[in-house]
């Protein structure tokens, strides 16, 4: 199964991000949205999963959870949008990999038999930061993700 992963859009859902996460079945927002919008342009493309980013705000924020966790063809997905607010214990909790947000930084860590995925940001340039969304295979239990500049 093909994930697309994505965050901190930021209310900003760019032309390239569409094609970029075309063929995906799941896309997974790790927060900091910016506005319902971007979770319906989304939905064009696959089913949208997505947790409330600090900069998230009002009624349909409101309903967004802050953080999930997802069972995907046997793996454990568990989504929030700041790593710092980890709370589980991925071992305790069956999950095998973390999709955050926030930092705009991305990365694709593994540790302590964990896949850490920050897709960084797909929104507003913040920096010299890249643009970039990431995809997440998941096959045979087994979980591996890589990230893909859009910009």
């Amino acid at each position: 199964m093909l994930i697309g992963l994505i965050s901190d859009t930021h209310g900003l859902l760019r032309p390239q991000v569409l094609p970029a996460l075309s063929g995906v079945q799941q896309i997974i927002h790790g927060g900091d949205i910016g506005n319902a919008q971007i979770v319906n342009e989304l939905a064009r493309i696959a089913p949208v999963a997505a947790v409330r980013g600090n900069n998230d705000q009002g009624d349909w924020a409101s309903r967004l959870p802050a953080h999930l966790t997802l069972r995907i063809e046997g793996v454990g997905i568990h989504v929030l949008h700041d790593l710092k607010e980890l709370e589980l214990d991925p071992a305790a909790a069956q999950v095998q990999v973390i999709i955050t947000g926030h930092s705009h930084r991305p990365a694709v860590v593994h540790r302590d038999g964990v896949l850490y995925v920050n897709p960084g940001s797909a929104g507003p340039r913040r920096f010299s930061l890249p643009v970039t969304v990431a995809r997440l295979w998941i096959e045979g239990g087994r979980a591996r993700a890589e990230i893909q500049h859009i910009l």
